[in-house]
C-alpha cells in the first residue's frame, strides 16, 4: 500500500519552516517585515556613519589619520566573522542567533551614541559589526526557510532585496539628514528602534532550526577564514588610506592570501568542513557569489565617490546629498520586486545579472560626463536611476540564487557567503578605486599646471580622478556581465527545499530492504 505521507521530504519533517504553504506560518508576512528590520539596520550602518564623520570627528577630536577607523572597525569585524557566524546560525538555531545578533547591535549602538572619546566609539563600532555579522545571516537563512512557496518566495526575496539593495544608500540619506537636524549621535541611536520593533517580533512564531546529529563546528576552519579574512579587508583598507608599498599594507595581504590557502585546503579534508566546497562549487551559487564580490567592489564607486563629488565640487551639503540619491533608491527597490516577482520564476537569474551588470556599466559610462559646475537633473538624476535599477535586478537574483539548492541546515552558511563576497568586494574595491584615483588626480596636476595649483585646477583634477574611477568601474560591471553570464545556467532555479509539488511514488518494497 502507498501512502503518500511517508514520502513527504525528510528536510521539512526535521524543520517545520520547510514546508510548503498548505503549513506554511499564517503570520509570516509579519515575520518576513521583521527580518527586513534586521536586514535594513544591519546595512545602514555600513554608510550612516560616512557623512557623520567631520562632525564626530570635531566633537570627539578625533585626529585626520584615526578618523577612518570608525568605518573601517565596523567592516573589519563584519567581515572577519561572517562565515563563522553563519555556521553558528546553523549549529545554534536561527531565531537564537537573530535575536542575540539584534540585541547586541542595540546595545553596542547605544554605546557608541553615547562615546565620550575615540576609543569608545570605534570600539563600539566593532562590537556592532560583530553582532551584525550574527544577524545578517541569521536574517537571511530565516527567509530562505520561512517562504518556499516558489510565488511568496518571489515576493519575499524581491523586499528583502530591495532592502538589501538600497540599504547603503539609505544609510547615506539617513546619515546625512540626522547629522545635519539632530546630531552625528543619531546615527547610532536610530538603531534602537530598528533593534526594539526586531525583538519585539521575537514573539512571532520564527523556526528555530534544527540542528544536525553529530554536527559540530570546524574550528581549524574558523581561524584560517576568520584569520584570512582579517588580513585581507586590513590589508585593503590600510592601502585606501596609505600606500600598497607599506608593510602594513602588503605583510597583511600576503598573510591573509596564506591563510586564505590554507583555509581552501583545510576544508577539502575536513569531516565537518566550516564551508563546505560543494556549496561554492554549484555553477548558480558561485556565480551568484562571485557577482556580489564584482558589485560589492564597485559599488563605492558609487557611493563614495559620488558623495565626494557632490559635496565638494558641486558644494552640496550632507542631507542635500542624501537626498539626491534617492530617485535611485527608488528604482532600487523596483528593479528587485520586478526581478524577483516576474522576471526570475520564468527565466531564472542570468537574464537578471547580465542585464544589471551591463545597466550598472552604463550608469558609471554616463557619469563620466560630469564637470565642475554640472547640474544634477541632467548630469546625475539619469545615470543614478539606471544604476540603481541595475543593482536591483542584480540583488533580485543574486539573494535567492546563493541560497538555492541548500537544505534548511545550511541555510546559515549560504546566507553569510553572499555577504562574505560583498564585504570582501568593498574592501577591494574601496582599495582599488582610491587608489586609481589618486593616481589620475596627480597625473592630471602633473600634466595641466605650472605651479601652484588653484581651486578650479584641483577641482578639475578631482573630477578627472572620479571619472577614471567611473570608466574602471564600467568596465569591471561589464566584465562581470560575460564571467558571470557564462558561469550561471539557464532556466529558473529549482524548486526550493519542501515546496509543493508532485509526490513521487515510493518504490515497492523488497525483502532485502
Amino acid at each position: 500500500m502507498i501512502v503518500a505521507t511517508q514520502n513527504a521530504d525528510p528536510a521539512s519533517e526535521r524543520d517545520p519552516a520547510a514546508a510548503g504553504t498548505a503549513g506554511a506560518e499564517p503570520k509570516r508576512w509579519l515575520i518576513l517585515g521583521v527580518i527586513c528590520v534586521a536586514q535594513l539596520m544591519v546595512v545602514l550602518d555600513v554608510t550612516v556613519m560616512n557623512l557623520a564623520l567631520p562632525s564626530a570627528q570635531d566633537d570627539l577630536d578625533i585626529t585626520n589619520a584615526d578618523r577612518q577607523w570608525i568605518v573601517t572597525a565596523y567592516s573589519l569585524a563584519f567581515g572577519s566573522l561572517l562565515l563563522f557566524c553563519g555556521r553558528l546560525v546553523d549549529l545554534i538555531g536561527r531565531k537564537a542567533t537573530f535575536l542575540i545578533g539584534a540585541g547586541g547591535f542595540a546595545a553596542a549602538s547605544a554605546v557608541g551614541g553615547a562615546a565620550v572619546n575615540f576609543e569608545m566609539l570605534v570600539t563600539a563600532r566593532a562590537c556592532q559589526g560583530a553582532f551584525g555579522a550574527l544577524l545578517a545571516p541569521a536574517a537571511l537563512a530565516l527567509l530562505t526557510t520561512t517562504f518556499t512557496d516558489p510565488k511568496e518566495r518571489g515576493k519575499a526575496f524581491g523586499a528583502f532585496g530591495a532592502v538589501a539593495a538600497s540599504g547603503a544608500g539609505l544609510g547615506l540619506i539617513l546619515g546625512g539628514s540626522l547629522t545635519s537636524s539632530l546630531s552625528w549621535r543619531y546615527c547610532m541611536y536610530i538603531n534602537l528602534l530598528f533593534a526594539g520593533i526586531v525583538m519585539l517580533g521575537a514573539s512571532l512564531p520564527m523556526a528555530k532550526g534544527v540542528r544536525k546529529p553529530g554536527a559540530r563546528l570546524d574550528i581549524p576552519g574558523v581561524v584560517a577564514v576568520s584569520g584570512s579574512m582579517f588580513c585581507l579587508v586590513y590589508g585593503f583598507s590600510n592601502a585606501a588610506s596609505h600606500s600598497w608599498g607599506t608593510p602594513s599594507t602588503w605583510g597583511f595581504l600576503a598573510a591573509g592570501g596564506v591563510l586564505l590557502l590554507v583555509f581552501v585546503l583545510w576544508q577539502a579534508r575536513a569531516a565537518q568542513p566550516l564551508l563546505p566546497p560543494w556549496l561554492v562549487l554549484d555553477r548558480n551559487r558561485g556565480g551568484a557569489y562571485l557577482t556580489m564580490l564584482i558589485v560589492g567592489a564597485c559599488m563605492f564607486g558609487i557611493f563614495l565617490f559620488l558623495v565626494y563629488y557632490m559635496q565638494m565640487t558641486l558644494d552640496y551639503s550632507a542631507i542635500t546629498s542624501g537626498v539626491a540619491l534617492l530617485p535611485m533608491v527608488v528604482l532600487t527597490a523596483v528593479g528587485a520586486n520586478v526581478g524577483n516577482i516576474v522576471v526570475m520564476p520564468r527565466f531564472g537569474p542570468k537574464p537578471l545579472v547580465i542585464a544589471g551588470l551591463l545597466l550598472n556599466a552604463t550608469g558609471m559610462a554616463l557619469l563620466t560626463g560630469i564637470d565642475v559646475d554640472s547640474a544634477y537633473a541632467s548630469a546625475l538624476l539619469g545615470p543614478t536611476m539606471v544604476a540603481g535599477l541595475g543593482m536591483g535586478f542584480i540583488f533580485a537574483s543574486v539573494l535567492r540564487t546563493g541560497t538555492s539548492g541548500v537544505a534548511p541546515q545550511d541555510a546559515g552558511i549560504a546566507s553569510a557567503s553572499i555577504s562574505t563576497g560583498q564585504q570582501l568586494g568593498g574592501a577591494i574595491g574601496t582599495a582599488l578605486l582610491n587608489s586609481i584615483a589618486a593616481g589620475a588626480t596627480t597625473a592630471y596636476l602633473d600634466s595641466h599646471v605650472q605651479g601652484r595649483p588653484t581651486p578650479a585646477q584641483f577641482h578639475l583634477a578631482a573630477i578627472d580622478g572620479y571619472t577614471t574611477v567611473f570608466w574602471w568601474c564600467g568596465a569591471i560591471f561589464a566584465a562581470g556581465a560575460v564571467i558571470c553570464g557564462t558561469l550561471l545556467r539557464s532556466g529558473p532555479l529549482p524548486s526550493p527545499v519542501g515546496a509543493p509539488g508532485p509526490v513521487p511514488a515510493k518504490l515497492p518494497e523488497t525483502a532485502g530492504s
